[in-house]
């Protein structure tokens, strides 16, 4: 199992910078402290990835239940944050948010923020957490 790990001073200053340039943030749950979209849904990593390739992995029914962390028009990737290809549903290439190289995505059975239930879904599926956590 992969998992990456955020060393403590990237999450801090992800989480003073949230809504500013950094795409997301990080939040207290269960697991430990993880990293979530805007919204406070966690974001996950799949291990069919390959760190620092352009294009997703997730294709078809792997998109439908792990949504991509769909980047905005004019997002602008910076340090450890990049901007990789990913298919959507209906076949059209969009960019997502990857951090680290590593493409990240929702689940769509997380219902509330901070829910981490797609962690180690399919022995491929895992949350980011920072240092120590877990």
């Amino acid at each position: 199992m992969k998992r990456i790990v955020i060393g403590l001073a990237a999450a801090l200053a992800m989480t003073a910078a949230a809504g500013a340039m950094e795409p997301a943030k990080t939040m207290e749950t269960s697991l430990g402290t993880v990293l979530v979209g805007p919204e406070g849904m966690t974001l996950y990593t799949f291990d069919k990835d390959t760190q620092g390739a352009a294009m997703s992995a997730c294709v078809d029914k792997c998109i439908e239940n792990w949504p991509p962390f769909l980047a905005g028009e004019g997002a602008m990737a910076e340090g450890e944050w990049t901007l990789v290809d990913v298919k959507d549903a209906d076949g059209a290439t969009k960019k997502m948010w990857a951090y680290d190289g590593w493409p990240l995505y929702y689940w769509v059975k997380d219902s509330v923020p901070g829910d981490v239930t797609g962690d180690g879904v399919g022995d491929v599926w895992h949350v980011v957490v920072t240092e120590g956590s877990m």
